[in-house]
């Protein structure tokens, strides 16, 4: 499949170019992105020249499928789908700037995503996955946001080439209405 640009009111949604190197090593560079994530760490703008490669291949094969949020000129973070299945079933990731949090882009950029994935045109998913390394609030305060059922805590599910950690796990499902959810581990 080829790349797919999608826009939303402020934001484009493209595969990364080789001009965005420096932002996306001067971002993953930030303490949380490399702890929450599965950048290496540390991060070596080698590593985002790699990456770069890594997103076109991943396009032209069937598993992953990976944009760069960008507020005009300004990369904001990046956000895909992973572990596609065939079957209907994948995993959302995303990642924000440490200087670009706040202001509801990643929520408006996942929304897109994810329309794009359950439609027929797109990734013709019926579940995304979302799952993040336990005391990952942000992350989870953007999911339930976005609607997705918090479904439970992974025991030493989340592997990193630095650390096993318990993960938490939500899902979405296409027919689900998009509105927060109470989640137990947020709500406490």
């Amino acid at each position: 499949m080829e790349p797919v640009t999608l826009r939303t009111a402020r934001l484009e949604l493209s595969a990364p170019r080789v001009d965005d190197v420096d932002a996306i090593y001067a971002a993953c560079q930030d303490p949380d992105i490399q702890r929450y994530t599965r950048v290496p760490s540390p991060y070596a703008r080698e590593d985002a020249e790699k990456f770069i490669d890594a997103v076109a291949e991943q396009w032209a094969g069937e598993l992953h499928r990976t944009w760069v949020i960008r507020d005009g000129a300004t990369l904001v973070g990046t956000i895909g789908f992973y572990r596609l299945d065939g079957q209907g079933n994948g995993e959302i990731g995303y990642w924000i700037a440490p200087d670009q949090r706040g202001g509801g882009r990643l929520r408006e950029a996942a929304n897109a995503v994810i329309d794009w994935a359950f439609s027929s045109d797109g990734a013709g998913l019926t579940r995304i996955e979302w799952r993040a390394v336990v005391g990952n609030e942000p992350s989870a305060r953007v999911a339930r946001a976005l609607g997705f059922r918090f479904e439970g805590t992974l025991r030493q599910a989340l592997v990193s080439a630095k650390h096993r950690d318990d993960g938490w796990i939500a899902g979405l499902l296409k027919t689900d209405e998009r509105m927060p959810q109470p989640w137990p581990v947020l709500d406490a």
